[in-house]
């Protein structure tokens, strides 16, 4: 059920989503980014210093819940295409990746929330760089990255890969995408 063009821009860690994101932005589209930072800040305030390790299930029902809210946010926007930095089905693929089971309802909401389409970016040595959030290495980077290709193709979606460039050629690319 989907009413508008609510796109997904995913990939692993570091392979530039979040650049992508702020380039569409200052474009004059609509997007929502990532909020998983947002939530491991908000659990160091309270002495959790990696919830997603520590904490993998709770972290991933507060990822779920920010992101279906984005997800019904999004169908509300008066516009054609919003972006989002990631979508429901991240959530599983990380799940699968650590190896962790989860509740139905985590299916069921990457079923009942669809995204018009999903493009995927593919791991990206040169401009892997981690952080304080970003604890993965980029062998690491590589497995998360084969979990979101089986996690969303697993829900019927035909990824369209994101090919490696300067930042313009890869927004031009996705553009173009939508418009076919």
């Amino acid at each position: 059920m989907v009413s508008k063009n609510i796109i997904v821009i995913t990939g692993g860690p570091g392979t530039g989503k979040t650049t992508i994101i702020d380039g569409l932005i200052e474009q004059g589209y609509t997007c929502f980014s990532e909020i998983s930072r947002d939530i491991i800040n908000e659990a160091r305030k309270k002495g959790i210093e990696q919830l997603f390790l520590e904490k993998p299930l709770l972290f991933s029902e507060l990822l779920l819940e920010g992101r279906k809210k984005q997800f019904l946010d999004a169908s509300t926007i008066n516009e054609p295409i919003i972006f989002l930095d990631r979508g429901i089905p991240d959530i599983l693929a990380y799940m699968h990746y650590i190896g962790d089971s989860y509740p139905a309802f985590f299916d069921e909401n990457c079923k009942q929330n669809r995204y018009t389409k999903v493009f995927l970016l593919p791991p990206w040595e040169s401009i892997y760089v981690s952080d304080k959030d970003r604890y993965e290495n980029f062998e690491q980077a590589k497995l998360i990255y084969t979990h979101l290709k089986e996690t969303y193709e697993n829900y019927g979606y035909d990824l369209i890969e994101v090919p490696q460039g300067d930042l313009n050629s890869r927004i031009l690319f996705i553009l173009e995408a939508i418009a076919q």
